[in-house]
């Protein structure tokens, strides 16, 4: 089975924030630094889990499961990047990525509960 596309958004997003984990714990950061790595990396771990999904009711759960994840992340960026934790680091990618992500999830959510709930 072929990758999805919020599935390879998802798993590229994953690796920027590993990336800025590492620095942010060279910093000397670590609670917030922990929590968006966690988010972060179980976006993409529910969408595989939700592609082997044993109904669509499964699939959905998993899928907001997802969701609920990247919208996490979101909020630990903003926190960093409120913060100012982070001299001169231009979080603009990752936000744009992160939004991007959520708004695929909560289509695919919205619209697989939808199909499933009629």
């Amino acid at each position: 089975m072929s990758e999805s596309i919020v599935g390879a958004k998802a798993y590229y997003f994953a690796l920027k924030v590993i990336l800025l984990h590492r620095l942010l714990q060279d910093q000397k950061e670590y609670v917030i630094s922990n929590q968006l790595l966690r988010s972060s990396t179980s976006i993409g771990a529910n969408i595989e889990e939700a592609q082997a999904g044993i109904s669509r009711k499964d699939f959905a759960a998993k899928m907001a499961i997802a969701s609920k994840e990247a919208r996490e992340s979101r909020y630990w960026l903003r926190l960093l990047s409120d913060s100012g934790l982070i001299k001169d680091y231009d979080f603009t990618d990752l936000f744009t990525e992160i939004n991007e992500i959520v708004k695929m999830l909560t289509k695919i959510v919205k619209t697989t509960q939808l199909e499933t709930y009629k």
